[in-house]
Parts: structure tokens; sequence; C-alpha cells
């Protein structure tokens, strides 16, 4: 007997099917039919959905943060590159005031 290939559906998939039942677009008996689901797949497909509902609304607040720290640590990375500037050019002047006077001054 041959076995069936596992299909593996998209998360694109998977969130617009749950929509299309939440929304009452089209009933589970209908989307099962329709692309030939089990109802307990979807049934664990909405009930993952809402599990993580909230974190939808959580990720603005996360990303706001991480662009903060983001936007923190490029000016920290320019004042970086800007004291390496002063103490390149600081570096090459020091050798010529040896030469000039013999010692440090």
């Amino acid at each position: 007997m041959a076995r069936r290939a596992r299909r593996s559906f998209t998360p694109q998939f998977k969130a617009q099917v749950v929509l299309e039942l939440i929304t009452g677009q089209k009933s589970a008996a209908e989307l099962c039919r329709q692309h030939q689901l089990s109802p307990n797949l979807l049934s664990l497909w909405k009930q993952t959905y809402l599990e993580r509902l909230p974190v939808v609304f959580q990720a603005d607040e996360q990303r706001s943060a991480e662009a903060a720290r983001i936007a923190e640590l490029e000016q920290l990375v320019g004042r970086q590159a800007l004291e390496l500037e002063i103490l390149k050019k600081a570096s090459g002047l020091l050798p010529a005031m040896a030469h000039a006077g013999g010692r440090w001054s």
C-alpha cells in the first residue's frame, strides 16, 4: 500500500483559511471540502491562530524598542568612528612633533 506524501501549507495559506473561517465567509465543512483538509487540522490552525493573536500587537511595541536600540547603537558607532579618525590624525602628528624638537612638548 503506497503512503500519501504529507502536504505542507504556507503560513499565508493557513492564515487565509482561518480568516475565512473566523469571519464566517465559509463554514469549517466548506473549507475542509474545498482544500481537502481534515477538520482536526483546521481546528488546530484556528486554535493556534487565536492563541498567537495577542503577539501581533506586542510585535509593534517590540519593534519600537528594537528600533530605538538600533538607533542608539548607530550613534555609538558614529561616535567611535569619529574618535578613531581623530586618533589617527593625532598619531600622525606625534612623530612629527618628536622629530621637530627631539622631545615631547
